[in-house]
């Protein structure tokens, strides 16, 4: 396989205020100098907590958000350098999903509207046979045609998210980011939803990038996995390995959420500002350096991690 996708160094931050009652502001790192690549025809699965930076990684990506630094490469073209009208003609092949398919489908549009727009604004169907072309999709995606002249307020959480799919495929993209695309429906049509994705991916030999804080579903549907913790990767590598044996503290502790069932919530933590590992007021297992120092993320192919617990020489 080859290279699909490569992100270099990505940074994002933002300025906020550290109350309603302040003027003074903190800089967030929401993404903090993340570096992975895509294989094409792979799944990558990114996971962590609320917070945690994988929305926002996945817009920068796509550059539906502007990045403060670092590079993204799609098909060895460097998007960070594109013109809007280049980016715009790129954007057939760059595809998102987002997480509530009621916002992101127009309340106005039907779904002969909302899946035939981008086949004709792209040049892949004309007027005539669009009806038929919208007809594939909706099969290919477990509708009939009984929903094209539906609007989004007639169909189920279920059906809308279908709907956005289909959208999605219209115009056969390379690679598609699913950003937490089950999160908000309900548990009997999660499975449904996620099996649709593997038959699409496995017709249409779509590459995807998909976002969660579930690692089931993730582990599920990855062939690799990457792990973020307040905007870096402290972990990554394929999916089975990273599963059966994980390194980080934060992985450990995710994984075993998902066994007992249940997600824990995060300690409240003082204002103390370190420049060590991100992770280190909630580990049970830091060393002293990992106050002062952050970890490297290191290893080979298969798995990654960046923490010092590992590490024998420190």
């Amino acid at each position: 396989m080859d290279t699909l996708l490569s992100v270099l160094e990505l940074k994002k931050t933002y300025e906020v205020k550290k109350s309603i009652f302040s003027s003074k502001k903190e800089v967030i790192r929401a993404v903090d100098s993340i570096s992975f690549e895509l294989q094409r025809g792979s799944t990558l699965g990114i996971v962590g907590e609320s917070g945690s930076g994988k929305s926002t990684l996945a817009r920068c990506i796509l550059f539906l958000e502007r990045p403060d630094g670092g590079k993204v490469f799609f098909e060895n073209k460097d998007l960070t350098i594109l013109k809007k009208n280049e980016m715009r003609a790129l954007r057939k092949d760059m595809q998102i999903i987002f997480q509530d398919p009621y916002s992101s489908l127009n309340p106005r549009k039907r779904v002969l509207e909302t899946i035939g727009e981008p086949l004709l604004f792209h040049g892949y169907s004309k007027k005539g046979d669009l009806i038929s072309r919208v007809k594939d999709i909706l099969k290919d995606t477990g509708l009939n045609e009984d929903f094209l002249n539906k609007y989004p307020h007639e169909m189920s959480g279920g059906q809308r998210q279908r709907v956005a799919i289909g959208r999605t495929i219209a115009t056969n993209p390379k690679l598609i980011i699913a950003d937490e695309p089950v999160s908000s429906l309900d548990v009997s049509i999660q499975a449904q939803i996620v099996n649709l994705f593997l038959d699409i991916k496995e017709k249409r030999k779509i590459s995807m990038i998909f976002v969660s804080h579930d690692l089931n579903i993730v582990r599920f549907i990855s062939d690799e996995i990457i792990v973020l913790y307040k905007g870096k990767i402290v972990e990554s590598g394929k999916t089975e390995e990273v599963f059966y044996n994980p390194l980080h503290p934060y992985t450990k502790m995710l994984i075993e959420s998902v066994k007992a069932n249940f997600i824990r919530k995060e300690p409240v933590l003082n204002d103390d500002h370190y420049e060590g590992c991100a992770y280190y007021q909630r580990c049970n297992v830091k060393k002293e350096i990992c106050r002062k120092k952050p970890p490297s993320l290191t290893g080979d192919k298969i798995h990654k991690v960046a923490c010092f617990v590992n590490d024998r020489s420190v």
